[in-house]
């Protein structure tokens, strides 16, 4: 299983564009393969000082995948390629 970590904060514009295309990306997933889960900054001092400039951040398996702009090619391209590792 793939565990996909979307990183952002509330009333965040390009957070939620990019919730929109992983939420499509995986839609394309059976329900076992990823797993998403939702970091804020505002909850985490530690994620606020790595990622602040830089939200909303995608990691894959705990790897950054990338950051303030996600593409839903290269983002489902990563996921296939993370299931056959």
């Amino acid at each position: 299983m793939t565990t996909l970590t979307v990183i952002g904060k509330p009333d965040c514009h390009l957070c939620d564009v990019a919730q929109g295309v992983v939420e499509a990306v995986v839609a394309d997933f059976p329900e076992d393969e990823v797993v998403v889960e939702h970091r804020s900054i505002v909850d985490d001092p530690a994620l606020h000082a790595e990622w602040w400039e830089k939200i909303p951040v995608v990691l894959i398996d705990g790897r950054l995948h990338t950051y303030w702009r996600v593409s839903a090619d290269r983002l489902g391209t990563a996921l296939r390629e993370a299931k056959q590792s």
